[in-house]
């Protein structure tokens, strides 16, 4: 399969349309085998995906350890690789957390947004990842530290990219107020937008993707299936990375009757809708195995009728 190109900004790299959201890779919910994994990424490459993202978060450093393994017998100039910056993986003073990633290596990540950390992280997520480069490097998820990302974070990320260190700079989050801040006071070249433009949530996302369009900054969606739910809404309940509130269910699960009643799955449907909007240049799907990786490929491809969008359209 040949997969359409589009560029990352007027600056950044040209990206697949569809690429590897590695968050599962990290045991993201459940563990994921070495050899699913690598079995995963081969499919997506087969696919002809050549756009992969990840983050020192998931998996507290054991995504980007995995998918550099899965990689390496790949031409490094062949790919498009986009990592995080903002949390550091420190030695914990205390017994960690918790968290949505199972079985992780026991490091604590640690917000720090400052210069130093910065470049610390850049140079771990490299060693971890075993590239001498990084394509795509975000802000990750500075929710609470708006000033401090505009003054410090992103001003080191820029001057890389001035540099050449880095292709292209972006922020990526799950809400779309600090991206609309960012996106007018900083000069980025792309963001990553998380569950906020779904066929499920998408009010918040449409006046971004606009405000994106018109200062040419590339848009990559990731969370489409909104953290499971948009998957598969009778055995997956899962809806922002938490359990589903009852009028979340019952309107996905009157999205998915919708689909099935035009000849296909909500998860089609989820993984198309992204990809019509103009401001979109790429979605990263998360994917655990070789035939999860399949199917998104394969719902990416075929035809949704258009008598189903109308439906949807109403029915919104």
């Amino acid at each position: 399969m040949i997969i359409e190109t589009r560029q990352l900004g007027h600056r950044g790299p040209s990206v697949t349309r569809i690429g590897l959201g590695c968050a599962p890779f990290g045991n993201l919910f459940t563990e994921v085998s070495d050899d699913d994994v690598q079995s995963t990424v081969d499919a997506a490459w087969e696919g002809g995906v050549r756009f992969f993202d990840t983050a020192p978060l998931y998996g507290h450093g054991l995504s980007e350890i995995r998918l550099g393994k899965a990689l390496a017998k790949y031409p490094r100039d062949q790919y498009v690789l986009a990592s995080k910056v903002g949390r550091l993986l420190r030695e914990p003073k205390e017994q960690i957390s918790p968290t949505i990633f199972k079985n992780v290596p026991q490091l604590e990540p640690i917000f720090d947004y400052s210069r130093d950390a910065i470049l610390a992280s850049i140079d771990e997520s490299l060693n971890r990842l075993n590239v001498d480069y990084l394509d795509v490097v975000h802000v990750h998820d500075p929710d609470d530290y708006e000033d401090w990302v505009i003054n410090e974070a992103f001003p080191t990320l820029i001057q890389l990219r001035d540099e050449g260190v880095v292709k292209a700079v972006g922020c990526g989050m799950n809400q779309t107020n600090s991206l609309t801040r960012f996106v007018d006071e900083v000069d980025l070249d792309c963001l990553l937008l998380a569950g906020r433009y779904t066929i499920l949530d998408n009010s918040s996302g449409t006046e971004l993707l606009q405000l994106c369009r018109e200062k040419n900054i590339g848009v990559v969606l990731g969370g489409i299936f909104n953290s499971g739910l948009l998957a598969n809404p009778e055995m997956n309940k899962t809806f922002d990375y938490v359990d589903a509130s009852p009028e979340i269910l019952e309107k996905a699960q009157t999205m998915a009757g919708l689909a099935q009643s035009h000849g296909v799955s909500l998860a089609h449907a989820a993984v198309q809708f992204g990809l019509r909007h103009a401001g979109v240049s790429s979605i990263v799907i998360g994917a655990r195995t070789r035939n999860e990786m399949n199917d998104d490929l394969s719902y990416a491809a075929e035809v949704i009728p258009q008598e189903f969008w109308d439906a949807l359209e109403t029915q919104s």
